[in-house]
C-alpha cells in the first residue's frame, strides 16, 4: 500500500465529513425562526437524526417533547426531553414499527398553534415506517429491491404506497398543526418527496410508475400489496414549511478543497453519479491511465448514489465494491488512489464507510491468495478490501449527504 496516498485519503475523508455536518445548518434555520406560540414538539428521522436534534435543542434551549429514530448504534447520549430510539437500516424492523408509532402518537390532538420540528435525514425510509401490510411482506419487499438494483428513487416509488407514514401522510397526521421540515438530503437532485420517502412533501408519483418499477424488477406482491399500488398518494399539504439544509454538492465541495490544500488539483466530475459501482470504478480507473503522465497532481471527484446488483453471498456496500472494482485498472500504476466512502461512515450493512486502492493492491490481493473475481462476482468487497487494508473505518459521523468517490494522481 502506497502509505503517503493512504493517508492523505483519510485526511481528505476526514476534513470533507466534518465540512458537511448538519448543526450549523439546523442552528442557522432554527435561530431566528418565528415560531407560533403552542406547544414545540421535536421528531428527528434519518441517519443524522441524533445530530441534528441535539443541534436543535441546543438552540432553542428546550422543546416541550420529542423523538429521535435512528440507525443501531448512532446515539450518541441523551437529549432533554427527546426519547433516543434506534432502528433498522437499510431494512426496517419491529423497532423501526415500534418507534415511529410513538412519534404518531406524540403528534396525535395538535393545535393549529403547535409546532412539529421534523428533521430528515437519509435512512429515515427504513427507519420511520409503519406499513399498510404486514411488517415481514414489507421486509421482503425492501429486500428483494435493494438486491434487484433499483436506484433510491425507484426503492421509494414503492413504499410511499406501503406507509401510513411516506409520501406527504406524516405531515397530514400532524394537521392542524404547523410542520418546520429540515432537510439534510441525501439523494441526487434532492427531490423533496424522495428523501426518507417524504413524510411531509406532497408525493410527485404516479400509481402507473410504482407499477412500471415493480414490472421492471419482477417484485412479487401479495394481492394486498399490489392493491396499495393502485391508491394514490397526497398530492397536497398546507401545514408544511421546508428548508434543505445540506447535500452531495456540499460534499463534493468540500472533498475538492481538503485536496487542494494538499496539493491536488481537483475536478469534479459529477454530483449526480448514478450507475453500478462496479462501472463506476472502472470509469475513475480509466481517467488515472488517461492523465498518468500529465505531470500534474490531480484529484478527480464524483459524488452521487451508485447501485450494487446483488449476485453473490458476500458481504459489501456499493462504496467498497466501486473501489474493488477499480483495483484492477490502476494494478501496478505509481502514484495512483481510487477511494470512496458514505458520509454518513456506514457502507451497506457494514462497518466500514468505504474502501480504498491504490496501485499496489492488485499485487496484494494476489499475494494473500484473495480470488479477486470470484470476490467480486460474491459481492464480497469487505472481506477482500480488509485483506489488504483497504477498508475506510469512520464509525457513526452524524451525517448523511450521500456519497463520494474519489481518484488521486500524484505528480
Amino acid at each position: 500500500m502506497n502509505t503517503v496516498l493512504r493517508a492523505e485519503a483519510e485526511k481528505i475523508i476526514h476534513t470533507a465529513i466534518q465540512a458537511v455536518q448538519p448543526d450549523e445548518a439546523v442552528r442557522r434555520t432554527l435561530k431566528d425562526y418565528q415560531f407560533n406560540t403552542g406547544r414545540k414538539i421535536l421528531v428527528a428521522i434519518g441517519k443524522a437524526a441524533w445530530q441534528m436534534a441535539k443541534a436543535a435543542v441546543d438552540t432553542l434551549g428546550q422543546v416541550d417533547c420529542g423523538i429521535v429514530i435512528t440507525k443501531y448504534k448512532h446515539v450518541k447520549g441523551e437529549i432533554p426531553d427527546v426519547e433516543c430510539c434506534e432502528a433498522g437500516h437499510p431494512i426496517p424492523d419491529e423497532n423501526s414499527f415500534a418507534s415511529t408509532k410513538k412519534a404518531l402518537e406524540m403528534v396525535k390532538g395538535l393545535q393549529p398553534e403547535d409546532t412539529v420540528i421534523f428533521l430528515v435525514s437519509g435512512g429515515g425510509s427504513a427507519l420511520f415506517e409503519l406499513p399498510l401490510i404486514p411488517g415481514d411482506e414489507l421486509q421482503k419487499i425492501t429486500l428483494e429491491l435493494l438486491h434487484s438494483g433499483a436506484n433510491i428513487v425507484e426503492l421509494n416509488k414503492i413504499r410511499k404506497r406501503l406507509s401510513s407514514v411516506k409520501a406527504g401522510r406524516f405531515a397530514q397526521a400532524c394537521a392542524p398543526a404547523k410542520v418546520l421540515s429540515i432537510v439534510l438530503s441525501d439523494v441526487i437532485g434532492d427531490p423533496l418527496d424522495s428523501i426518507a420517502s417524504g413524510p411531509a412533501y406532497p408525493d410527485n408519483s404516479t400509481c402507473e410508475q410504482a407499477k412500471a418499477i415493480v414490472e421492471k424488477y419482477r417484485i412479487h406482491l401479495s394481492p394486498e400489496a399490489a392493491a396499495l399500488l393502485d391508491k394514490e398518494t397526497p398530492k397536497e399539504l398546507h401545514n408544511v414549511e421546508t428548508y434543505i439544509n445540506g447535500s452531495v454538492k456540499e460534499l463534493c465541495a468540500a472533498v475538492a478543497k481538503a485536496a487542494e490544500t494538499l496539493g491536488y488539483k481537483p475536478y469534479i466530475l459529477t454530483d449526480e453519479l448514478c450507475c453500478e459501482a462496479s462501472a463506476a470504478g472502472s470509469f475513475l480507473a480509466s481517467i488515472l491511465k488517461t492523465h498518468a503522465r500529465s505531470g500534474q497532481s490531480l484529484a478527480f471527484i464524483a459524488g452521487g448514489e451508485t447501485m450494487v446488483r446483488v449476485n453473490g453471498y458476500g458481504s459489501g456496500g456499493r462504496s467498497q465494491e466501486l473501489a474493488l472494482a477499480a483495483a484492477e485498472g490502476i494494478a501496478g500504476m505509481e502514484g495512483v488512489a481510487i477511494f470512496s466512502f458514505d458520509s454518513d461512515g456506514t457502507d451497506g450493512p457494514t462497518d466500514a464507510a468505504g474502501g480504498y486502492v491504490d496501485g499496489e493492491s492488485f499485487a496484494a490481493f494476489e499475494e494473500a491468495g484473495i480470488p479477486y473475481y470470484n470476490m467480486l462476482r460474491e459481492n464480497d468487497s469487505y472481506h477482500a478490501l480488509e485483506s489488504v487494508g483497504g477498508l475506510i473505518m469512520t464509525g457513526p459521523t452524524g451525517t448523511n449527504v450521500n456519497d463520494v468517490a474519489v481518484a488521486l494522481l500524484k505528480k
